[in-house]
């Protein structure tokens, strides 16, 4: 059975979730998919072992109990076979939905770049690590290294600290000087410098990097560069993160204009396609506070109500001055792209080395010759390397965007033509 919204919403985290609830007053048949069971993205992902703040739990609650918002958990976009429509399937079905506006709340994934020992058992991302702590994965006692670049490295520490992990080493790529930096920025955002205060550990070390992960069989310790010096630790577990890239690969599909490695987005949150909005990391890493705003202005504009979206700009514009605080002193140092040595795979699916990337002009001719990205993830954690790596804009995806069942693609046969 088909369905049809008036306004429909990829992603139910904070962007997804303020943007319906901004657009719910309207009386819109309100759609929102997501490919999480419950509602909060990554950033409040829910799980055996998680702890939601309260105002997780509270726009969950106001989601619930809006009758206008129908709600699709578990849920998986597969193709796009026209115009205002998309081919969606969940566990037991897969099904068309058509709709009049459409909100972009993708969100975001870690950038994982490649060096020597990354594909070791125990070796997993920083938000991976926390990922996997919510879900269940025991870490009591455990010897942890989180490296990489950002705020999440504290958090996924303090993540396995509460869990019982002993956390041996936070390596943050940034100098301290540009560490310091945002610290004596962080009182023109309050909550912001508190949440510092309760994420600060002892074990955190600025101008530190990843150089290999040990071991044979999986992770037995880590190699790292701390302040020019090279440091070796035995450890269970390496989590390592080296920012955010937005989860773009939709709106590629779609049609929508990129900004860097961004949704192209104005004033409204629209996007460069007519009635197609986006909103939250997709559009730029920001954190929870700049998703919230970003979804509600575009959940009021595409209702109509730009009164309403104009009266956010204000408060959009704080926390984008966070945003860019944040980004600016994390800021990527150079020699993380040459971790990686030859024989170091870049495409864990296709056994890719670095090797066999190096020559290539550009991420098609990459893909002809090796495969790279051509596998389960789609390039989902290649891409963003290479792009990192060697420059290169990964391509827009072709349907379908996720593996789907034989019976959900035979019916984009019966798919009316645009």
């Amino acid at each position: 059975m088909n369905e049809y919204a008036d306004l429909l919403i990829i992603g139910a985290g904070p962007a997804g979730m303020s943007a319906a609830l901004a657009a719910a007053p309207s009386g819109a048949r309100i759609v929102v998919l997501d490919d999480n069971p419950l509602p909060g993205g990554q950033i409040w992902r829910d799980g055996p072992n998680a702890h939601l703040p309260a105002q997780a739990r509270r726009l969950r609650e106001r989601l619930e109990a809006c009758h206008s918002i129908h709600r699709h958990p578990a849920t998986r976009v597969i193709a796009s076979p026209g115009a205002q429509q998309l081919l969606v399937e969940n566990d037991e079905r897969g099904w068309l939905i058509r709709y009049d506006k459409l909100i972009l709340c993708t969100g975001a994934r870690e950038l994982l770049l490649p060096f020597p020992g990354w594909t070791l058992p125990g070796v997993t991302g920083a938000g991976g690590l926390q990922a996997l702590i919510k879900g269940g994965v025991p870490v009591h006692g455990q010897r942890v290294v989180i490296a990489g670049s950002g705020p999440l490295l504290l958090a996924s520490a303090a993540t396995a600290k509460q869990h019982g992990a002993q956390v041996l080493r936070i390596a943050e790529q940034a100098s301290s000087q540009a560490v310091a930096g945002f610290a004596a920025q962080l009182p023109r955002w309050p909550g912001k410098l508190l949440q510092s205060f309760s994420l600060f550990d002892r074990h955190y070390r600025t101008a530190t990097h990843v150089l290999a992960a040990l071991g044979t069989d999986r992770v037995e310790g880590v190699r790292v560069q701390q302040h020019g010096k090279v440091v070796e630790m035995a450890c269970d577990r390496l989590a390592c993160g080296f920012g955010l890239i937005p989860n773009i690969q939709l709106a590629q599909a779609l049609g929508c204009a990129i900004a860097g490695q961004a949704i192209a987005v104005d004033a409204w949150q629209a996007s460069s396609r007519a009635d197609h909005y986006a909103a939250g990391e997709c559009t730029g890493f920001g954190g929870s506070e700049l998703a919230l705003v970003e979804g509600a202005i575009a959940g009021y504009a595409a209702v109509g109500n730009q009164d309403a979206a104009r009266h956010l700009w204000p408060r959009r514009a704080r926390w984008q001055g966070f945003a860019k605080a944040l980004n600016h002193a994390f800021a990527l140092d150079p020699r993380l792209t040459s971790l990686a040595q030859p024989d170091t795979l870049v495409c864990r699916c296709e056994d890719v080395p670095y090797s066999a990337l190096v020559g290539h002009a550009d991420w098609r001719s990459a893909k002809l010759a090796s495969r790279c990205g051509m596998g389960a993830c789609q390039g989902r954690v290649c891409g963003g390397a290479v792009q990192q790596l060697f420059g290169w804009q990964p391509s827009a995806p072709r349907p379908p965007f996720s593996p789907a069942r034989l019976e959900t693609l035979m019916s984009l046969d019966d798919t009316p033509p645009a």
